[in-house]
């Protein structure tokens, strides 16, 4: 999986309920990378939210935050261009955009908030506190200067202000949502119950062989399902393409611009230190805590022997179960990924030490050192072809955009297409027809640009869209209306979905021919090799948990929970075949347990349902607001 496949998959971290900048992370934490303003004056506002501006400087600062937390997750792959193929600006800009809709919902609810509270809220921060009291106010406003992101006191005063009232309104519009003792405790039991099962899974595919459709069953089966094979509207367009690798071609990076950016990123280049170690857990939630020391302590006698086998102890005693079936091995960690008493040992232990007992949020730890591996740096010379690639593509992706916002001011109609390219000595392109489900391959297969396309009328001109190649801009050459086809022209697809269903009807059949066998005998998994088939066998799992053969299930999973030990399901269809399983081994929940986890099970519901309310009101209400956005302020401000 690529990087951008990995940060694709998290695309969806921009939510309402309250994805605000972390003040104290920004202030504290941000490096400063973001080289020169193209320009743009840090007073120039990126957008406009019921009056109130977005500054220049304040979308820098939240970029920032935002690219320091993705570097800290992804490492030091998040470059600039990976960034703009994610259209990353807009989703931090949305974010500030969103705090400022909120905002001005406060205000239009006659919400307020005074220096008073602000200054408690400043006081009672722990980053602003020494031995449990404020540092003072020279101290404060110096912290505030020295900081690799300075940000005056009355900037930090007014992202502070902005907060406590966005903390006001999700309160008064989310403070009726509650959860009850009961919803908790059912969800605890739904989350932490566990079976084991023994599963036959029957697929279709091993039957598509046996399956065959002759020319009448086609024609039935078209007949029978003609508005399945309908084609949608389809279109054919043209278009002018920006080409970011054409324009990468003619850009020039000096030594200089590659020495000034390594030196202003050093970080992203350096690992910190890093530990190796395993650990045996002995958790206490909702346990006699001296009772379970007493057996961490025997353990750790175990453990202390010569030539103990830690591994094996952390298999057969350890309570963190991903880690316990490999020897409580946790693999290379850096400092910080681990709870601070938990770091606070093990970074301190030499390789092959181990520790005596470590109590933590999570429980009591036995802890064994491996191996360590210092802090490094790469040097420029290891990293400069990399960073010379990096500014390149930065550089034409300025150059893109640029052109893209002069081409959008000169395209009226798609005449004017043929009279940019030719000025420019660029080339129009055409597709064939495509529907709007099918991927446009020469412009990057995205879902969004097929959705623009077919949302424009005859005589326009797309906006700028952002593709993998660059942007282009669109018209539309042809149309086609939506029809229901031939049988001959959709045949192929025809037949396989008749061989498809052929082939589950098999395998359902198959799996009725095994259920008789299987619920009546002793040995699931010897009966089930007898008759042909292969029974697996599970680990003890919860919910959303992927099973053998079938992954995750939801209607095999709700079919496993709801069978007794030792008794077997009827056949469960599935979009793939068909699956029987029996129930072997059970671990509910025991009487009173829920009741120990029922308050941070009860925070977690809570905080779900407010969001989700909280979200559809802001929804609501930034529809009714007058919201402004600076493209060409915005493009300047992330050039590079």
């Amino acid at each position: 999986m690529t990087m951008l496949d990995r940060m694709r998959r998290h695309k969806g971290w921009l939510k309402w309920s309250l994805a605000l900048v972390c003040l104290t992370f920004v202030v504290f934490y941000v490096p400063s990378f973001m080289g020169s303003d193209g320009g743009t004056s840090p007073n120039d506002e990126v957008a406009r939210v019921e009056g109130t501006k977005i500054s220049v400087a304040e979308f820098r600062r939240a970029y920032q935050n935002q690219v320091a937390a993705y570097r800290q997750a992804y490492g030091a792959g998040i470059t600039e261009q990976l960034l703009k193929q994610l259209g990353f600006e807009q989703q931090v800009l949305q974010q500030l955009i969103n705090e400022r809709a909120m905002v001005a919902e406060a205000g239009r609810l006659g919400m307020t908030v005074t220096d008073e509270e602000v200054g408690q809220r400043v006081v009672s921060m722990p980053e602003f506190q020494q031995n449990g009291t404020f540092i003072g106010e020279q101290a404060f406003e110096m912290a505030l200067r020295n900081a690799r992101s300075p940000l005056s006191p009355p900037e930090f005063a007014a992202s502070l202000k902005r907060q406590l009232l966005v903390e006001k309104l999700q309160a008064v519009v989310t403070d009726w949502v509650t959860v009850t003792d009961s919803e908790a405790d059912a969800e605890y039991r739904r989350r932490n119950e566990k079976i084991k099962v023994q599963l036959v899974h029957i697929s279709a595919d091993a039957f598509r062989a046996q399956a065959t459709a002759t020319d009448a069953e086609i024609a039935a089966a078209f007949e029978k399902n003609k508005e399945k094979y309908r084609i949608g509207e389809r279109r054919r367009v043209k278009y002018l393409l920006i080409d970011l690798d054409a324009l990468r071609k003619g850009v020039l990076v000096t030594s200089r611009e590659v020495e000034r950016f390594y030196n202003n990123n050093i970080e992203t280049y350096s690992t910190p230190e890093q530990v190796r170690a395993s650990h045996i857990l002995f958790k206490t939630e909702g346990k006699d805590e001296k009772a379970v020391r007493a057996v961490a302590e025997k353990v750790l006698a175990d453990a202390k022997k010569p030539n103990a086998d830690f591994a094996a102890l952390a298999r057969k005693y350890s309570e963190d179960e991903p880690t316990a079936k490999q020897g409580g091995d946790l693999d290379y960690f850096a400092r910080g990924r681990m709870v601070p008493e938990f770091d606070e040992v093990a970074f301190a232990l030499e390789p092959g030490a181990m520790s005596d007992l470590v109590k933590t949020s999570f429980g009591f730890h036995i802890i064994k050192v491996a191996d360590k591996k210092p802090a490094t740096t790469r040097t420029l010379d290891q990293v400069r072809a990399q960073i010379t690639e990096q500014l390149a593509m930065e550089k034409a992706q300025k150059a893109a955009d640029t052109l893209a916002d002069q081409v959008a001011k000169e395209l009226k109609t798609p005449a004017d297409l043929d009279k940019v390219a030719a000025s420019r000595g660029w080339k129009v392109e055409a597709t064939g027809f495509f529907t709007r489900e099918e991927p446009l391959l020469s412009l990057g297969g995205s879902p969004e640009v097929s959705a623009e396309i077919f949302q424009l009328g005859d005589n326009q001109v797309s906006s700028a869209m952002r593709v993998g190649r660059g942007y282009a801009f669109a018209a539309v050459s042809g149309r086609e209306d939506p029809k229901i086809p031939t049988v001959d022209a959709v045949k192929d697809k025809v037949r396989d979905d008749v061989i498809k269903e052929k082939a589950g009807k098999l395998a359902s059949e198959k799996a009725a021919t095994l259920m008789a066998s299987l619920r009546t005998a002793a040995d699931f998994v010897a009966a089930a090799k007898k008759a042909g088939a292969e029974a697996k066998t599970s680990d003890l799992v919860a919910r959303g948990t992927a099973l053998p053969d079938v992954g995750v299930n939801a209607t095999v999973e709700k079919a496993a929970f709801s069978q007794a030990v030792g008794s077997v399901s009827d056949p469960i269809a599935t979009l793939d075949g068909t699956t029987i399983l029996k129930v072997v081994e059970r671990k509910d929940v025991a009487p009173g347990e829920a009741a120990g986890g029922r308050e941070s099970i009860k925070q977690d519901l809570l905080s779900q349902r407010r969001n989700q309310f909280f979200g559809a009101y802001m929804m609501k209400a930034r529809q009714k607001m007058n919201i402004q956005m600076n493209r060409e302020a915005l493009d300047r401000s992330t050039g590079g």
